[in-house]
């Protein structure tokens, strides 16, 4: 490389101080200039779309979007400067030669980000709507000239020849089968919005120690230089397993460990099972470290992977405890990035990550070697168990990796329909990506729920531990494939329904992204597969695409009652809770699909329609008893209590609800003869004494507990709900019919109530 070139290349690159200057531009979304007032220029702009920001004395402020492209090209290299990469482009117009012949033959690169050992070079790809894309002509180009480039790169900093990683950063763009194939014989990887987000989140957490975890990422088993990998440790048996115990500096565990959080970032090293580390805690155990310097005694559990058939050295001491099981000695770390797998106690190692003490300290490890995936997953799950509860959403995630090979059917069969699920929430095909709560990230659907449709199916047969009892419509004994076909299926069906219904799946809170919203069509598409099959139909469709197909008639009658649907029944089937409110949503479809298609068996509608009376009414009184001994009798008396101390019951009551209690109590009692079954005057209330006392002790205790949310007026209109809850309660006992109004607005009061109190 002559020097002429290599100085024009360094020209357009930023260092030091000039990256953060750059990294404050970038940043932001917006492009900022200040203009003289009343300036010729400043007329221009505004007539171009900037905004004013501020009139100043002199001079205006205007700000004007960055538009998408730019946007994302630029979070991305904010990303890597925040990282610490100490070697930026200065601008999208930095070309590297990639022909040592002809120098004038470049590549343009989006973002260039280099450190001492390490060179990146990131093409970023961005749209403006949700969609798989073709990256056939990058990816081509780049493995015809990645060698090029790297040489260039070698020639421009010969000092030390720095390892290369090519990246392609998209934004609402996802890879096919064969562009991922394209990349991974390049060897590149793939960073979408949500890796990069990730990587955001950690940064914002641990700061700068992000970069470990992106390293271990990017250059998984690759060296790390200058690591003194020799530390005293214990060898010991436990479990069947080898282990080892040592204390180390968290500086070198941090260098070589790497957490399995369980995010897209990840999604290629599954089973991945750690929750995201949360900020508040990680500032508690630094503050713990830092200003109280604290400590940490137990010990945090690794598992610790070596290359393919090379063994973790371990060297004896010379001096051993006779006839003991342990041994002492010199362990040798593996000097290389995500070696070391973080089990349990990442918020112990990540609080010394900006510690002045990650030199000084030592933290007790436990460290397995080798273990398989689903083994740290299980122990994980462990550990766990009597601590921090693990998500029902987390447990369904882990599952899909857990239980896959399992030789149990129940197993797998729990592992698949966790995977569907997964499938559906992170595929950028599926109509429901980003919707669906998988792991720790919560969403509006929830895996439980996807669980529970394809329970209550007849997708998926019927299985026993060690046996099929029956094939399902799309299972025949192949998970594999199963998988595959009711992926497809399910996606075919409801993106059909999306792209009829665009504007409604999209609005904030809508009828159909729910989670029984999922469960009701889920279950109508299940009848409609068993109407193929009665006709014997599904056996010649075959194909998830042809099933669909001919679907689509019964499809179009669904998206018509969707487009019919007036705001009254779409609050009723929204405030539908619980199972009830399931099977309410999907016996809702069934009768508005038998209008357009009576020929179709719709099992147990009619049943279901002749108990939803009686059922209105148990699933009312169950809700109503809650109410008042929960949310009411309990709450109320443990306000009093506290305000008035021993005397709550004489100065917390009305004087009539007060006398009125003591004499059913009294009444009661003469007839009693044991002391212990004597009643308490506070247990003969009824429903509308309670609104009696909250009146009564109205701003002194109630106003924020008992004014119903959305109602104005003033503290007798905020309370009117309890006189409506006790109509129906007293109107409903002599008559036993609950509407399906009264029992919305009963589930209604009911969830307000079960909310925690602030």
């Amino acid at each position: 490389m002559t020097e002429e070139l290599q100085i024009k290349l360094m020209s357009r690159l930023l260092s030091g101080n000039d990256i953060g200057k750059e990294l404050k531009l970038r940043r932001s979304d917006f492009y900022n200039e200040s203009h003289p007032n009343n300036s010729t220029v400043l007329e221009e702009k505004i007539l171009a779309g900037w905004h004013i920001k501020a009139e100043l004395k002199t001079v205006t402020k205007i700000y004007k979007p960055k538009p998408s492209d730019i946007a994302f090209e630029d979070k991305v290299w904010s990303l890597f400067a925040m990282l610490g990469f100490n070697l930026m482009n200065k601008d999208r117009h930095f070309h590297l030669p990639y022909d040592k012949k002809n120098t004038s033959l470049t590549q343009q690169i989006d973002v260039f980000a280099k450190d001492d050992e390490t060179v990146l070079i990131v093409e970023c790809r961005s749209s403006n709507k949700d969609k798989i894309g073709d990256f056939k002509k990058e990816l081509e180009a780049m493995k015809s000239k990645k060698q090029g480039l790297i040489n260039t790169i070698c020639a421009l900093f010969p000092a030390k020849k720095p390892k290369f990683k090519y990246v392609l950063a998209t934004s609402r763009l996802g890879l096919s089968e064969i562009d991922e194939s394209r990349l991974k014989n390049i060897d590149g990887v793939h960073f979408s919005e949500e890796v990069i987000d990730y990587y955001y989140d950690l940064h914002s957490q641990i700061g700068i120690a992000a970069r470990y975890q992106l390293l271990g990422t990017l250059f998984s088993g690759q060296e790390i230089p200058d690591m003194d990998n020799r530390i005293p440790a214990i060898e010991g048996k436990m479990g069947g397993h080898t282990y080892y115990s040592f204390s180390i500096e968290p500086d070198k565990l941090l260098k070589i460990g790497f957490v399995l959080h369980r995010n897209k970032a990840n999604e290629n090293m599954m089973p991945t099972y750690q929750r995201l580390i949360k900020k508040g805690r990680l500032k508690e155990i630094h503050s713990f470290i830092e200003d109280k310097k604290g400590y940490f005694p137990n010990s945090i559990i690794i598992n610790i992977v070596t290359e393919k058939n090379k063994r973790l050295v371990f060297q004896p001491s010379n001096t051993q405890v006779e006839n003991a099981i342990s041994r002492v000695g010199i362990l040798y770390l593996p000097k290389k990035y995500k070696t070391a797998f973080i089990i349990d106690g990442q918020h112990r190692l990540y609080g010394y990550a900006n510690s002045q003490y990650k030199f000084t300290n030592s933290i007790p490890v436990v460290a397995l070697v080798n273990i398989d995936r689903s083994e740290q997953v299980r122990l994980f799950m462990q550990i766990n168990e009597n601590q921090k509860a693990v998500s029902k959403d987390l447990r369904n995630t882990l599952d899909a990796d857990l239980l896959w090979d399992s030789d149990s059917y129940l197993e797998q069969m729990k592992a698949l329909k966790s995977k569907i699920a997964i499938n559906l929430g992170e595929n950028r095909a599926s109509p429901f990506f980003g919707k669906i709560s998988i792991g720790e990230d919560k969403r509006i659907i929830t895996t439980e729920h996807i669980n529970l449709a394809l329970n209550r199916s007849d997708f998926l047969g019927k299985v026993k531990k060690n046996e099929i009892e029956t094939l399902g419509t799309f299972y025949t004994g192949d998970i594999e494939k199963t998988y595959k076909n009711l992926s497809d299926f399910l996606i075919r069906c409801f993106g059909y329904i999306k792209a009829s219904l665009e504007d409604l799946w999209e609005q904030e809170g809508n009828i159909i992204v729910i989670n029984k919203g999922f469960y009701g069509i889920t279950l109508l598409l299940n009848d409609l597969v068993n109407h193929l099959q009665k006709q014997g139909r599904l056996e010649e469709l075959r194909s998830p695409k042809s099933i669909f197909e001919e679907l689509t008639t019964y499809l179009d009658t669904l998206i018509h009652f969707f487009k019919d649907l007036d705001e009254q029944k779409s609050t009723e089937l929204k405030t539908s809770y619980g199972t009830p409110g399931d099977a309410k949503y999907w016996r809702t479809l069934q009768v508005a699909m038998r209008t357009d298609h009576p020929d179709i068996e719709y099992k147990g509608l009619d049943e279901y329609l002749m108990k939803e009376e009686k059922e209105n009414n148990e699933a009312a009184f169950r809700l109503i008893r809650e109410i008042e001994s929960e949310f009411l009798k309990n709450r109320i008396r443990e306000k009093l209590e506290a305000e008035f101390g021993k005397l709550w019951f004489k100065k917390g009551l009305p004087e009539k609800v007060y006398s009125d209690a003591i004499s059913i109590a009294a009444k009661k009692n003469l007839e009693i003869e044991d002391d212990e079954d004597e009643k308490e005057p506070w247990d003969q209330l009824h429903l509308i004494n309670y609104r009696e006392i909250i009146l009564k002790n109205w701003q002194r205790l109630f106003d924020g507990m008992y004014a119903k949310p959305g109602v104005g007026g003033n503290k007798d209109a905020k309370t009117s709900w309890l006189v409506q809850l006790n109509r129906i309660r007293n109107e409903n006992s002599h008559t036993y019919y609950v509407t399906n109004d009264e029992l919305s607005f009963i589930e209604e009061i009911h969830d307000w109530l079960s909310k925690p109190v602030t």
